[in-house]
């Protein structure tokens, strides 16, 4: 398999998509909005190899393959054909930040460590689905350069993360699928609160603490069931039950509703194949001051909210909300400085309010099946939180469930309270974490 020939790759420049503007205005010296996905195999990293198949894939990602500029009035991703991104040996801290002019102004990087191969993106290119597409589609094209049956049927297995690297790129990966479906008759209001905010000690200057649970899918896919919900709803409630048992042991003088910033991914209610941004935000949540709640009655409320809200019609709606403002013809024309200053004093002063932690599920990964007999598991981390906060992220792999929790906080006590309600409820828990620290649950 011979490194491709790039003379091909699009000359365009991207304009930020909907969801993308937001995270380069938030940029600071110790903030970054970046994420980390990793498959585990189960043999140890080649780096040379590693490197020859980054070099091929990247340029079937041509938006991955992008350095981020500033105009007068929006930011855009050009095509980036400088040398990288270069593969390196993985560090204790991940997801720090990413300099826009450094690193050959890539915004992607890949790091090995023992069996663990991890890619690392800043959300201005893409969601979590843009970023496995470009992790599993250079885990492919690593293990058939080590000589592996690598082939795949794309007829037989559609949907997958693994792309042709000989392919073009589709006109629809590269597309802004916001405004495509934003269209909806009316905007809805976005009613919010501010909420319940975790107290504890910040760490050092870009230390990340990460705590991951690894257990059964099939244990967790059975409690789950025993509450009458999905293991989304189960865990989100179990979240949701550890903020409120935090905040009641901080015995606030005030107390304040506890809701958690989740993601959805569009892709599931409109046919778009982009591997930029196409999430949107809700919010599920607990107010205590209606009373104490018994945690079925918490799985019950996560339920029905998920029910309500999770559906084509309020997600076009929302959606529609947030492209008003990009449309306004009064708006586009704002100095970019300008918009800066007004996107950052609303997401610090409302938007950051309105959760007490985040938590994505990014759901049962698929890879064809030549690639099973290789991979021993999937790990996803949401990376830096904005505020003094912790995020969850979830993602399953066969029958290993791993969830994850990303702090810059000292204490871990959301952590100890949500580990020790699934022990509580029968579930098998594998604590493994970058601390040097005993998390007892």
């Amino acid at each position: 398999m011979a490194v491709r020939d790039q003379s091909y790759i699009r000359k365009d420049w991207y304009k930020l998509d909907l969801s993308a503007i937001v995270y380069p205005t938030l940029q600071r010296r110790d903030f970054s909005s970046v994420y980390r996905l990793s498959v585990l195999l189960k043999e140890e990293v080649d780096p040379d190899i590693l490197q020859k198949a980054v070099d091929m894939t990247m340029p079937r990602f041509p938006t991955y393959k992008a350095a981020i500029r500033k105009g007068l009035f929006w930011r855009y991703l050009e095509p980036n054909n400088r040398p990288g991104p270069f593969v390196q040996r993985d560090v204790k801290n991940p997801c720090q930040p990413m300099y826009f002019k450094a690193n050959n102004r890539y915004l992607v990087r890949f790091y090995y460590f023992r069996n663990r191969l991890s890619l690392e993106a800043h959300h201005s290119l893409g969601d979590g689905t843009g970023g496995m597409c470009l992790l599993q589609t250079v885990t492919a094209v690593y293990l058939k350069l080590k000589g592996y049956p690598i082939e795949i049927d794309r007829e037989k297995e559609k949907g997958l993360f693994v792309l042709d690297i000989e392919a073009q790129p589709d006109p629809e990966e590269l597309e802004d699928a916001y405004m495509k479906y934003a269209n909806a008759k009316v905007c809805p209001p976005r009613p919010g609160e501010k909420t319940y905010r975790v107290r504890g000690t910040k760490e050092s200057f870009y230390t990340l603490n990460i705590i991951d649970g690894i257990m059964s899918s099939s244990e967790v896919m059975a409690v789950a069931k025993g509450y009458n919900a999905t293991i989304t709803e189960y865990l989100n409630a179990v979240l949701l039950y550890a903020l409120l048992k935090k905040q009641e042991a901080d015995r606030c003088i005030r107390l304040r509703p506890v809701k958690i910033a989740m993601p959805v991914n569009l892709r599931r209610f409109f046919p778009s194949k982009t591997l930029r941004n196409f999430i949107t935000m809700i919010y599920p949540g607990i107010d205590p001051r209606l009373g104490e709640y018994s945690f079925e009655e918490i799985v019950t409320h996560v339920h029905n909210y998920m029910r309500y809200y999770i559906n084509e019609k309020f997600l076009r709606g929302d959606i529609t909300t947030n492209a008003a403002t990009q449309r306004n013809p009064f708006i586009r024309v704002v100095p970019l400085f300008i918009k800066d200053f007004v996107v950052k004093l609303f997401y610090t002063r409302v938007q950051d309010h309105n959760s007490s932690a985040g938590l994505t599920n990014m759901g049962a990964l698929k890879v064809p099946r030549c690639m099973k007999p290789y991979i021993e598991r999937f790990d996803i981390c949401m990376g830096q939180p904005f505020s003094s906060r912790t995020n969850c992220a979830i993602i399953s792999f066969e029958d290993v469930l791993t969830i994850n929790f990303a702090s810059s906080i000292i204490e871990a006590d959301v952590e100890r309270y949500f580990f020790r309600k699934l022990v509580q409820d029968g579930i098998h828990v594998k604590i493994e974490s970058n601390r040097e620290m005993e998390l007892e649950v």
